[in-house]
């Protein structure tokens, strides 16, 4: 009795321990939940689709997601399908690409003569991104170009390396319709070493520029003023000398549209090759004024030289001439280049009279002409 007894509290006890535990492994799991729906995949949609029409060509760009609309990284490759809508129909599919998630998409369509052709009027570019289902989350944002004639292509385009920059010109527009003129700018020799830091170190130059051109900032100072001129030059000062450029031009039609301006841009130029050479001296020193001083008695008679500063960027400094009567010009400053604009001259004479004149010098050698004459005479003692 006493060991059933015991046995049967034993086992009592041992069957409260196991429902203790059951307890403990149902509260540690919490209660389920509702089952998730699978995700989709649907990639996220495109947010930065940009279209550019360049003669009868569009070329679109914009980046892929990596993720898809429930956040997960997109694993495989993405098809991307282009269509394009005008203002009255529907999307029209124009191509695709399938691409790696993240990366940069870009895509190209030629235009038919029909979209060529006739007056301006919008299209818009949208890119759809297809699962392995063929479903999307939508399309991209829309991204507009003007269908329509384009300006004609620029002929005959020209370069010329002058001290204040590049002058540009090209043939007149025959059709005398007011159009601006778009000049791209490569950048041929880039500098491979890390460039100089400082305060005033220059900073780096882009490898690709473009500039606008029209009666604002056109060359000849004609064309700005006369309306009705065709613009055919300009004058590019934001080079460099020693660099190398690639040049080329296109016509712009620019159209009002929905609150905004669009351009219709022709075909571009042949490329114009340019060296800039820097084989033109400084600018000649001006304000050159001689003053003579004369000192006790025993102390040497000079004359005091003083002009204006040179605005050269690269200039190297000052060579002072000087001649008596009608003798030729003989140099008087130090074979090195003076770096102030002043001279001390004191390899004179009491009662003397001095003719001076300046010339500047740059970086590579060059030397400008001289300045105007400056005349002073030493008192005598």
């Amino acid at each position: 009795m006493e060991v059933i007894d015991r046995f049967g509290w034993f086992t009592l006890r041992v069957a409260s321990a196991s429902g203790i535990m059951a307890a403990l492994f149902v509260a540690g799991c919490g209660t389920p939940g509702a089952p998730q729906p699978p995700s989709l995949n649907l990639p996220d949609r495109v947010e930065d689709l940009a279209a550019v029409r360049t003669g009868v060509t569009v070329s679109l760009t914009w980046t892929m997601p990596k993720k898809n609309t429930d956040k997960l990284l997109l694993k495989d490759d993405v098809e991307a399908a282009v269509c394009r809508k005008s203002a009255t129909g529907s999307c029209d599919t124009v191509g695709g690409v399938r691409l790696k998630p993240g990366a940069k998409g870009a895509f190209s369509e030629t235009l038919s003569s029909g979209l060529a052709s006739g007056s301006p009027r919008a299209l818009s570019y949208f890119v759809e991104l297809k699962n392995r289902n063929g479903r999307s989350a939508g399309l991209s944002n829309a991204a507009v170009v003007l269908a329509g004639e384009a300006p004609p292509p620029v002929a005959n385009l020209a370069a010329e390396v002058r001290k204040d920059g590049v002058v540009l010109h090209w043939s007149p527009d025959s059709t005398q319709k007011p159009t601006a003129v778009r000049l791209h700018r490569k950048l041929l020799t880039p500098a491979a070493a890390k460039p100089k830091e400082g305060l005033l170190a220059p900073h780096p130059e882009a490898i690709e520029q473009s500039l606008l051109v029209d009666s604002a900032n056109a060359e000849d100072a004609q064309a700005a003023q006369v309306p009705d001129r065709t613009i055919d030059r300009a004058l590019d000062k934001d080079i460099r000398f020693g660099q190398t450029y690639e040049y080329r031009a296109q016509r712009i039609s620019r159209i009002p549209f929905d609150g905004q301006t669009l351009e219709l841009a022709g075909e571009l130029s042949a490329p114009v090759r340019v060296e800039a050479l820097d084989i033109f001296p400084p600018a000649v020193p001006t304000g050159l004024a001689a003053v003579a001083t004369l000192g006790a008695p025993g102390t040497e008679a000079a004359i005091d030289l003083s002009w204006q500063p040179a605005p050269d960027a690269d200039l190297a400094g000052y060579a002072v001439y000087r001649r008596e009567g009608d003798t030729a010009w003989q140099r008087v400053s130090p074979a090195q280049p003076l770096v102030a604009p002043a001279f001390h001259d004191t390899q004179v004479q009491p009662g003397r009279t001095y003719t001076y004149a300046v010339s500047a010098t740059d970086q590579g050698g060059h030397e400008s002409a001289r300045s105007a004459e400056a005349q002073e005479t030493v008192p005598s003692q």
